[in-house]
This record gives structure tokens, C-alpha cells and sequence, in this order.
């Protein structure tokens, strides 16, 4: 690959990854996520980076956000919209630094998103990939 005219990928190419990463996961998954707005950014905004206590605003590669599907399946929402944020700069730092493609650290981020989504904290989806 001539690296030297290529260009890194932009908002919308992380859009269509994340769009390709999600078509891909087994119809059941799918169905079980249900309905869930994907929206990339490059950065967190300032009150991301905030409540959460980050250092940097590389310190994030993704983020769930709003009920999580227990609340929906007791009907708890009340006009909150399940969004997962994909962070284009700190996922292209973490690809830059590891030995993964990018299209699988962009399915990796999605489904470990999908997974607060369906109520696993960090430390269960550590278990779970360990």
C-alpha cells in the first residue's frame, strides 16, 4: 500500500466501519441491542472529559450513553435516546500503537459499548474477554 497518499479516515469513513461492524454482528445481537444511535466524533466534548475524570481527551476510545436495556425492558425511558459515541482521534492513537486493523479496533470499541448497553461493567468485560 502507498502510504504516502493516503489520507487518515474521516468522520464519515468511521460512520461506515461502525455501520459495517455493526451489519456484521450475529442478527440475534442485533436484535437484542435494538435500537441504538451511533454518532462518531473525534474528540468527547468538555462535560465528557469532565464527569468522567479523564486526563486527557485520549483517554476514551468510546462511550455509552443514556437507559441501558434493562431500563428499557422495565419501561423506565422516558424520551432518553441509547446513543454509543465513537471517538475517531483516540481510536486511530490506540490503532497507531497496537497490531490490530482498524476496522477490527472500530468493532471492538462497538462492542464493548453494546455491552454497558446490555448492563456489563468494565471489569465484566474483562472477565469476559479474558
Amino acid at each position: 500500500m502507498d502510504w504516502s497518499r493516503t489520507n487518515a479516515p474521516s468522520l464519515d469513513d468511521f460512520e461506515l466501519m461502525a455501520a459495517e461492524a455493526y451489519a456484521s454482528l450475529p442478527k440475534e445481537f442485533r436484535q437484542l441491542a435494538g435500537d441504538v444511535t451511533f454518532l462518531v466524533q473525534d474528540f468527547p466534548d468538555e462535560d465528557v472529559i469532565l464527569e468522567m475524570g479523564l486526563e486527557s481527551e485520549f483517554d476514551i476510545l468510546g462511550l455509552f450513553q443514556g437507559p441501558d436495556l434493562a431500563a428499557h425492558e422495565s419501561g423506565q425511558v422516558h424520551g432518553h435516546q441509547t446513543m454509543i459515541f465513537l471517538y475517531r482521534r483516540p481510536i486511530l492513537d490506540y490503532w497507531a500503537e497496537h497490531h490490530e486493523s482498524l476496522g477490527d479496533v472500530v468493532r471492538h470499541v462497538l462492542i464493548h459499548e453494546i455491552g454497558h448497553h446490555f448492563g456489563l461493567s468494565d471489569d465484566d468485560m474483562d472477565a469476559i474477554e479474558g
